[in-house]
């Protein structure tokens, strides 16, 4: 039965919060549906909170206090095992997906999605480029006096976190452009096998025609941030650095030593992979663990949104984080912008505070090429720090460029 349960709910970001959000509003149902002998099991198997976005775990004392048998009455001061943890220890997330007493009366899935839908395009507009539509966010014009920033987000989040920054470094005279890949945001998500399979080759290759359409043709200013597509925009840079007049690089994983976050392992396993991909609140989760702050409701509505309107989100992720080499990329990225490969100004905007990546890989990242790297350290700020502290980020990139 839980099997069944679990595999339903890898076919809808929807049903995944209506199950996650009746367990919560029903929190002995697991327990009374389950046998005495099963509950002490998953009791004693001891699960803990799983970090780092996707799934979670959460551990929570068990309310038996029906007698039972004599096993179940011996562990019932132990943990309990509760498969849907994940959306009760986050305020915003809470806030969201719990139902009211009366759900059919105070609405469901359908009215929320109709009650955010419109959130979170600020800038923006759909561009088509190729077979596929990006929605790109614009701020200044391409008569701007000095040049143009593309901004590039990481997985599993979108162009949405840049939104503040672009309009300040328009304000300063820039022409900025921030799209949400292929297969994130409120871009495309096809079908892997129908024209797009999520490898690196094809995110720079739609990236390319996207510059195209956009008329991007002198060297730009590049700012990068995050894993996965994050990552892509850099191997992307070294692939043409004459395109790019400087580089810009916010907490990404540059070092072969940069760790992996919890998500992209989960997101590589068989089966488990599936289900963690169809979390509902992944992104909003997967920001809120790298920083030192919890997400306001409007902005994680935002970040919940793709993955909540459909499936396709957490498929299109799925499929590039199988599809990417991790350790490979992170050690193309910092063997290629060493002094003997890379001469253009970089500069690296770290947050402190990140919970993913430590200081120390920004650190070993400026050794590699001492000369071209200039490091900015951003206290307050996480792994997001467009997100976090974006008027800090702002003042970083008006010195440096």
């Amino acid at each position: 039965m839980v099997l069944a349960l679990l595999s339903t709910a890898t076919t809808s970001s929807s049903l995944s919060v209506f199950l996650s959000s009746h367990a919560l509003t029903n929190g002995s149902c697991l327990k009374n549906k389950f046998p005495a002998k099963a509950a002490a099991l998953w009791r004693r198997r001891e699960w803990g909170r799983q970090r780092g976005g996707g799934l979670g775990l959460l551990v929570t004392p068990s309310a038996s206090s029906d007698g039972g048998d004599s096993e179940g009455a011996e562990d019932k001061d132990k943990p309990e095992f509760n498969p849907f943890g994940f959306v009760t220890d986050n305020p915003s997330s809470r806030s969201a997906i719990q139902l009211p007493e009366s759900p059919a009366e105070d609405g469901n899935v359908g009215q929320m999605l109709y009650r955010i839908e419109d959130k979170g395009k600020e800038y923006g507009s759909y561009i088509k480029s190729g077979k596929f539509r990006w929605f790109v966010r614009e701020t200044g014009s391409s008569n701007s006096r000095r040049g143009t920033i593309i901004f590039i987000h990481g997985a599993p989040t979108q162009s949405y976190s840049y939104r503040v920054v672009m309009s300040q470094m328009a304000d300063a005279g820039f022409h900025c452009f921030a799209p949400d890949w292929i297969g994130f945001g409120f871009s495309d998500k096809p079908q892997p096998g129908y024209g797009f399979n999520y490898t690196e080759k094809e995110f720079h290759e739609e990236f390319d025609k996207l510059l195209a359409v956009l008329n991007v043709d002198s060297p730009f200013i590049l700012v990068t941030q995050g894993f996965l597509v994050g990552s892509y925009g850099l191997t992307w840079a070294l692939n043409n650095s004459s395109r790019v007049a400087k580089l810009v690089v916010l907490n990404s994983p540059v070092t072969p030593a940069s760790p992996l976050p919890g998500l992209f392992q989960q997101l590589r396993i068989p089966l488990y992979g599936e289900f963690t991909c169809q979390n509902a609140v992944m992104a909003e989760r997967f920001i809120e663990a790298g920083s030192a702050y919890v997400l306001k409701l409007e902005k994680a509505d935002v970040y919940r949104l793709p993955y909540l309107s459909s499936g396709g989100p957490g498929f299109a992720l799925l499929e590039a984080a199988r599809k990417a080499n991790f350790k490979d990329i992170s050690t193309r990225i910092a063997n290629g912008f060493t002094s003997e490969r890379w001469e253009k100004p970089i500069l690296v905007a770290w947050g402190l505070s990140d919970k993913y990546l430590p200081q120390s890989v920004a650190e070993e990242f400026l050794k590699g090429n001492p000369n071209a790297v200039k490091l900015k350290l951003i206290e307050g700020a996480g792994h997001m720090p467009q997100e976090d502290w974006p008027e800090k980020v702002v003042d970083a990139l008006k010195v440096f460029l």
